[in-house]
C-alpha cells in the first residue's frame, strides 16, 4: 500500500490568507484543490510538499459568471460543474467536451478547472512507484539526471496531458494569477514552457484564481481526444479547434491546438491562418490538417505507437473542422474517441 508522506495541512478561508501562507512557505508548499492528481503523485513521492494549502473554503473560486464581455470561471469549479452547464454548449463547446472526457464521473466531481490547467506532465518513466523509479536510477524530471525517453536530451520530455488547456487556448482564454504582491493576467497559451520538468510559468507564490473568456458570439468549437479506453485514461493526443464564421460560412478567425504530443499544448498558428478568409471546404480543411499535423512530434513516452499518433493528429483536425462546418461526425467520434457527444 502506498501511503502519503507527512505534511502540514492549512485551510485558509480567504484568498488573502492563502496568498500569505504561500508567500511565507515558498517552494515547500503546494496548493490543493480537488487533489485527484497531486495526492497520487505524493503517494509515489513524485511531489513531496511540506505544506498543503487547501482552496476548498476560499470563497468566490467556484463561481461561473456571465459578464457583458464574456465569462469568468473560478479555478475551483469542478469539471462536473462545467460538463453539465448549458452555457458551454454553444461557442465554448470545446470546453465542456474536454471536461466531460476527463477520467471518470467520480473524479470529475472532485477535479477542478484550475487543477487540470496546472496538471503535472506525464511519462512512462515518471508515473511509476518510487521503488520502480529507483530501480532505473530515477529520471531527469525527478531525482535523476537522464531523460530515459531521449537520453541525449538536456531537457525533460514528459508530456502535457491536460484536457481543458488545449480547449481553452483554442477559445482564447486568459488566466488570472494572484500573489500577495500583485495580480497578473496571462494568456493561457503563454502559461506553459516546453520543458517537462519546468512546465508551467505560475510562480510558487501565485494562485490561479480565474479563467477569463471573451465573448464567443459567432464562434464554434470542438475537442477531440485519443485514448485507449473510453474513460479514465489521460489523452495521448488531443485536438481543439475553434472557428468564427461570417457570412457565407467564411472563416473570419480560427484557432487550432494540438495537445498531449509535447510538454505544452502546441498552437497550430499556420494551420489556423490558412483557414481565414476561406470557406471550410475540403481543400481548406485538407491544407489546415496537413499544416497542423507537421507540428505534432510525439515521442515514445505514452500509450500507442508514436508515428500512428502523429498520423491521427492530422485526421483529428480534419474531423474537427468538418464538425465545425456542420457535418454529422458522431459515428467517427464514437469510433475514434469512444465518446458519443450529442
Amino acid at each position: 500500500m502506498m501511503r502519503l508522506p507527512l505534511f502540514e495541512f492549512r485551510a485558509p478561508r480567504t484568498l488573502e490568507e492563502a496568498a500569505r501562507i504561500l508567500d511565507g512557505e515558498g517552494t515547500s508548499a503546494m496548493l490543493l484543490a480537488g487533489g485527484t492528481d497531486l495526492l497520487p503523485n505524493m503517494k509515489r513521492r513524485q511531489q513531496v510538499p511540506r505544506t498543503l494549502v487547501s482552496l476548498r473554503h476560499v470563497g468566490g473560486l467556484k463561481e461561473a459568471q456571465l459578464t457583458p464581455s464574456g465569462l469568468r470561471l473560478g479555478a475551483c469549479l469542478t469539471l462536473a460543474d462545467i460538463a453539465r452547464d448549458p452555457r458551454f454548449r454553444n461557442g465554448a463547446s470545446a470546453l465542456w467536451q474536454a471536461a466531460s472526457q476527463v477520467a471518470t464521473p467520480h473524479i470529475r466531481t472532485m477535479a477542478t478547472l484550475g487543477g487540470n490547467i496546472c496538471l503535472d506532465t506525464r511519462c512512462n518513466y515518471y508515473d511509476q512507484s518510487y521503488e520502480w523509479r529507483k530501480a532505473i536510477n530515477f529520471c531527469l524530471k525527478k531525482d535523476g539526471i537522464t531523460c530515459w525517453v531521449a537520453p541525449a536530451s538536456s531537457k525533460c520530455m514528459a508530456v502535457s496531458s491536460t484536457d481543458t488547456a488545449p480547449a481553452l487556448i483554442a477559445l482564447g482564454a486568459r488566466v488570472l494569477l494572484v500573489s500577495r504582491a500583485e495580480e497578473r493576467e496571462v494568456p493561457l497559451c503563454d502559461l506553459y514552457n516546453s520543458d517537462g520538468s519546468d512546465y508551467i510559468r505560475r510562480r510558487p507564490n501565485e494562485i490561479l484564481t480565474e479563467v477569463l473568456l471573451d465573448s464567443l458570439r459567432g464562434w464554434k468549437s470542438t475537442y477531440w481526444k485519443l485514448r485507449r479506453r473510453g474513460s479514465f485514461d489521460f489523452p495521448v493526443l488531443s485536438v481543439a479547434a475553434a472557428v468564427q464564421l461570417g457570412n457565407g460560412g467564411i472563416a473570419q478567425d480560427a484557432r487550432i491546438v494540438v495537445g498531449s504530443v509535447a510538454s505544452r499544448p502546441l498552437v497550430a498558428t499556420e494551420a489556423a491562418k490558412s483557414l481565414v478568409g476561406r470557406p471550410l471546404d475540403e481543400e481548406a480543411i485538407r491544407e489546415a490538417a496537413a499544416l497542423a499535423g507537421r507540428i505534432a512530434k510525439p515521442l515514445d513516452n505514452t500509450d500507442f505507437d508514436m508515428s500512428w499518433r502523429k498520423k491521427v493528429a492530422t485526421e483529428f483536425v480534419t474531423y474537427a473542422l468538418r464538425e465545425l462546418r456542420g457535418e454529422d461526425v458522431r459515428t467517427e467520434r464514437q469510433r475514434l474517441t469512444r465518446y458519443p457527444f450529442v
